[in-house]
């Protein structure tokens, strides 16, 4: 009898077996999906993997239900990424294939073709004699007559009349109603049919004539990374913003093109997706697949479906989600922006970095990665100086334009003096006016969404929180309530503080929504529009969004680090960053780090054509050494001292982190449990382990929370990590008073 291994979508460890019937046997094939029982009623759609003869002992074995697919919807490099990150990130494959397959690929039934409603003639009405009949049998019905003739002139513009029409084209083009179309179908004239149809846009024929000329200082990087190829399968493109690395990109893709390569783009951000289409879409056309979670799932299923075809797309420009999809000839994976913490994905399992999966991905295929920022990551550019990845450096922007000048503002000073007009100095406002009148553009960067962080009584010093987590609520005008950022859960605002029945309530801080009322306000004839988690939640409205700023109908736009993310716009001459504190004084070792590439990031929009822009940083603290590294754009002086710091204490890049997190309803379980599982690691990992600590936010969705860090030497055998994590955690659930316990791992943490 012949056995299945396969792969099902639950947080279970390792492969499940099922038995196949010899019917089944001569259609089952690695990357099938099998529908099979699980328990004593449920049936899940698998995945398998392998097929054997080797009957599993201690068990009966259950027989596959029925199979899916006639040929594989998985391919085997993908199933390799799926084990390497069920491996590496310390988690079920399960959780992997919940997370890579869209949802119409994880059930039977739930993905439905598009289809749209099609007209034709009858057979017995499809030559010209019977249609002289059939416009005499309609005798005084004029409408279905017009509407016949109407058809006619639609679907025979050569005089044929095998063509077809939709019916929603000849309601458009007759004008008529339905009831007059089915009238002529009850009459046998016409008939109406299904014809499935794709969801996919097209982006008409390429044009690599639209690719432009490199000048010498890109082609020299463009020269250097194919060097750097040779001997390394990494490069990483260290360029200042606006040096013009997209068509560097857009010169690699052609290449892999001509050699009859597929390509993988990854971006960080969906918003990035609107602007990188349309450049790249000019370019190659139709072979531009976009890929991202703003699709809906039935846009999903047919790209993925495409990309198992045998006219898939030669490039998939997408956000971290797109390392899953099938590709066929892989040939070069570009990660843009790859310091992006948005490629790590935090809730749910798989807590995957997109950066490493793709690298590990082309290295499955033999592919060639290109890295590429203006302000690299710590580790990869650890892993340039150390000579794992090849380094390639484009310093000059594109047709020398200056980067922008940087004037640091000290906020505290100017508190004293009474000289801020709320968030604002006058020197910020003062250039935004000179801005507006000289028909430039603005981007204002405040890192907090929402009207107000918190809002605070007067009298007693009341702030209001959220009931499932340990974090105050955010006031959100607009909507009028107050919002929990970790549950999502809303309260209604308070008109009286509950403690002291006082009115005194008021929010302290501000931020997106409180900054666009204030700029209205001082600047009423300006068009303001504002970039965050509240005002992008729909896919149309980053595109409108960035629409509207590209094609200058709106002179202001205030946003949180979505606006950093590489976004390019021809006439923006003056960014004000306006609290950079709150993003130094983050209680994190990577602080710095994540301060620095935001403030030169969003730095960076100013000035990319045309005259030199100008940055005002405000900032309590201008002595810092971070903030003149900021003002020098000096990433090499910033990499140096937190290296040294990060090799003194342990930290990556000279170490791997790995975080686990306990979970309970009662904090007194979530103790306990924390410190006995912290005692048992430190039977495998002596002093390796620390904590366990309350995280800066100890309660989420009614969940207290604790937390233990490992710290790991590069280089440490992770399958033996792996293997003492998973038999510690498994020995704890075993403990009846642990049974409800949740412990999961996070590795790399961010």
């Amino acid at each position: 009898m012949r056995y299945i291994d396969v792969i099902l979508p639950l947080p279970l460890e390792g492969l499940f077996t099922y038995a196949v019937t010899t019917e089944q046997e001569q259609q089952i094939l690695p990357g099938v999906r099998v529908l099979v029982p699980f328990g004593t009623s449920r049936k899940y759609l698998a995945m398998v993997v392998a097929i054997h003869d080797k009957a599993p002992e201690n068990y009966k074995v259950k027989t596959v239900a029925s199979v899916v697919d006639s040929t594989p919807m998985m391919l085997p490099q993908q199933l390799r990424l799926w084990q390497w990150i069920a491996d590496y990130y310390i988690c079920p494959v399960g959780e992997v294939m919940k997370a890579a397959l869209p949802s119409g690929l994880k059930t039977e039934d739930r993905y439905r073709p598009r289809k749209e409603l099609c007209i034709r003639l009858m057979p017995n009405f499809r030559s010209e004699q019977a249609l002289h009949c059939a416009l005499d049998m309609l005798g005084r019905a004029s409408k279905q007559k017009k509407t016949l003739c109407d058809f006619l002139a639609l679907a025979s513009p050569d005089g044929s009349t095998q063509q077809e029409v939709t019916r929603e084209e000849l309601l458009n083009e007759s004008h008529c109603s339905i009831s007059i179309v089915n009238a002529l179908v009850e009459r046998g004239i016409l008939e109406t049919y299904e014809r499935e149809v794709g969801r996919l846009n097209h982006g008409g024929e390429p044009h690599p004539e639209n690719i432009r000329q490199l000048n010498e200082a890109q082609q020299n990087a463009y020269n250097e990374i194919l060097m750097g190829w040779m001997q390394k399968n990494v490069v990483l493109l260290h360029g200042v913003t606006s040096s013009g690395k997209t068509e560097i990109y857009i010169h690699l893709i052609q290449r892999a093109i001509d050699r009859h390569e597929q390509v993988l783009y990854l971006l960080p951000e969906i918003a990035l997706t609107v602007q990188m289409m349309d450049r790249l879409r000019r370019v190659f056309g139709n072979r531009l697949g976009i890929y991202h979670s703003k699709y809906s799932d039935a846009e999903r299923v047919e790209i993925w479906q495409k990309q198992l075809s045998a006219n898939p797309y030669d490039i998939i420009l997408g956000a971290r989600s797109a390392v899953f999809l099938p590709f066929q000839h892989l040939g070069m994976v570009i990660v843009d922006e790859e310091h992006e913490t948005s490629y790590k994905q935090q809730e749910p399992m798989p807590r995957y970095h997109a950066r490493s999966a793709a690298i590990v991905l082309a290295k499955m295929y033999g592919a060639k990665t290109v890295l590429g920022t203006a302000t690299p990551s710590m580790e990869s550019y650890y892993n340039a100086m150390s000579g794992k990845y090849a380094l390639v450096e484009l310093k000059k922007r594109y047709q020398d334009i200056e980067l922008p000048e940087i004037t640091v503002v000290d906020v505290k000073e100017l508190q004293r003096r009474k000289m801020m007009s709320g968030p604002f100095s006058p020197l910020l406002l003062a250039k935004m006016r000179e801005a507006i009148d000289s028909g430039s553009q603005v981007i204002l960067f405040q890192n907090r969404r929402g009207f107000a962080p918190m809002i605070e009584c007067r009298q007693c010093g009341w702030v209001p929180k959220c009931k499932h987590c340990d974090v105050s609520l955010t006031f959100h005008r607009q909507m009028n309530q107050l919002t929990c950022h970790y549950c999502g859960f809303t309260y209604r605002v308070p008109e009286v503080c509950p403690c002291c029945e006082t009115r005194e309530l008021q929010g302290r801080g501000f931020g997106t929504e409180k900054l666009e009322e204030i700029v209205r306000d001082k600047f009423p004839d300006a068009r303001v529009a504002r970039m965050d988690l509240d005002t992008t939640r729909t896919r149309n409205a980053y595109e409108r969004l960035i629409s509207d700023f590209s094609a200058g109908r709106t002179n202001i736009l205030i946003g949180t680090q979505m606006i950093s993310k590489g976004l390019d716009f021809d006439s923006v001459s003056v960014v004000g960053i306006l609290s950079a504190d709150s993003m130094m004084n983050y209680p994190d070792f990577r602080a710095y780090e994540h301060a620095f590439m935001m403030m030169a990031q969003v730095s960076g929009r100013a000035g990319r054509k045309g005259k030199r822009g100008q940055v005002i940083l405000q900032t309590r603290n201008p002595e810092l050494p971070l903030v003149e590294q900021v003002v020098r754009n000096d990433y090499f002086s910033l990499y140096k001292s937190l290296a040294a710091e990060r090799q003194q204490f342990h930290y990556p890049p000279y170490y791997r982190l790995v975080n686990v997190l306990l979970k309970h309803k009662s904090d007194i379980v979530v103790t306990t449990a924390s410190v006995e599982l912290a005692s048992r690691l430190r039977q495998w990992f002596g002093a390796r382990v620390l904590g366990p600590d309350k995280p800066a936010v100890s309660m989420v969705k009614s969940l207290n929370i604790r937390k233990l860090v490992i710290k790991l030497e590069n280089g440490i055998d992770m399958k033996k990590v792996r293997k003492y994590l998973l038999m510690e955690q498994q020995q704890m659930l075993t403990d009846k008073r642990y049974s409800t316990l949740v412990i999961y791992y996070d590795v790399d943490p961010l």
